[in-house]
């Protein structure tokens, strides 16, 4: 199969390098020329245009910044579209919004072509080393033809269901990783303001329950099963703890917002009569508030 590649950049580059070392022919092209040239000692074929890259292409790819760069790429004047040829696929390995994905996928499928949302998340090193997840959105069946050729590029590869579904996976990977960084960060300012040494502050969280697990692996127990009873650790407990760093927080003047919101999130379920609960009862609220419930029959982690 040809392969086409747009955008050799932090990403890009060496997912290409490791196409052109299992000796796979790759075109490429990137708004930086002079970023092409390492790639074309390894063998790489450059093209002037995505147009060109699709036009000499079974399977094209793309790692862009972000949504207007994969537009003007893909449906652009010399882009993607105008080249692509019928019974092609397009996987754009970017970070985008789920609306441009299937805003791309009835374009392309009018050209007999079709369209795989596959945001990656792994990191430079992850591109490097392939063990990057791809999440992938889009018909199963092209999913399928396409697999062994991600496969080379990463090593978990995950099929998420149609169209625009890799990017809604993307995007919730990185607003609770922010998030989470950021409740972290607060806690530790606290620490360190309240007069604990981030060394020692580092041993209590890692050594707490937080960090020997995720908060993501605890879902399958409570959330995921609608159970909150009997609990593993009360609500009316951690209600309490989160006031009293709320508290603390104000004595030594850090602002806590994330956990300030918590505490709120907290007494609304206190005053609900939920106290004796498990403490991730809260997750009813935030279910309520969004009008949907997270749940998974016989969940198995993978």
């Amino acid at each position: 199969m040809d392969i086409g590649f747009v955008g050799v950049g932090t990403m890009g580059g060496p997912m290409v390098r490791n196409l052109l070392e299992d000796g796979i022919k790759v075109t490429v092209h990137d708004i930086q020329r002079e970023a092409v040239r390492p790639l074309e000692e390894l063998g790489a074929h450059w093209a002037d245009t995505p147009k060109a890259v699709a036009q000499a292409s079974e399977l094209v790819l793309s790692s862009l910044p972000g949504p207007p760069e994969v537009e003007a790429v893909a449906l652009g004047p010399d882009g993607i579209i105008e080249g692509i040829k019928k019974g092609s696929v397009y996987v754009d390995l970017s970070s985008i919004s789920p609306s441009l994905a299937r805003k791309m996928y009835p374009i392309f499928k009018e050209k007999g072509a079709q369209v795989l949302d596959a945001p990656v998340s792994g990191g430079e090193v992850g591109a490097a080393n392939r063990t990057m997840i791809i999440m992938i959105g889009g018909d199963r069946d092209a999913f399928d033809r396409c697999k062994p050729l991600l496969e080379r590029l990463g090593e978990n590869i995950l099929y998420a269901g149609p169209i625009g579904n890799g990017s809604v996976c993307k995007l919730v990977h990185n607003c609770v990783a922010a998030a989470a960084h950021m409740a972290v960060l607060e806690g530790f300012t606290l620490g360190v303001k309240a007069g604990v040494d981030a060394q020692t502050l580092w041993r209590a969280v890692h050594g707490g329950m937080f960090g020997k697990a995720s908060p993501v692996d605890g879902l399958g127990k409570n959330l995921f099963a609608g159970k909150f009873d009997p609990p593993t650790f009360a609500l009316k407990l951690a209600a309490k703890d989160v006031s009293l760093a709320v508290q603390l927080a104000r004595e030594v003047q850090v602002p806590m917002p994330i956990t300030s919101l918590t505490e709120q999130v907290f007494l609304e379920a206190m005053g609900r009569g939920w106290g004796d609960r498990d403490h991730c009862a809260t997750d009813l609220i935030q279910e309520e508030r969004a009008g949907v419930q997270v749940r998974v029959p016989d969940f198995t982690p993978d």
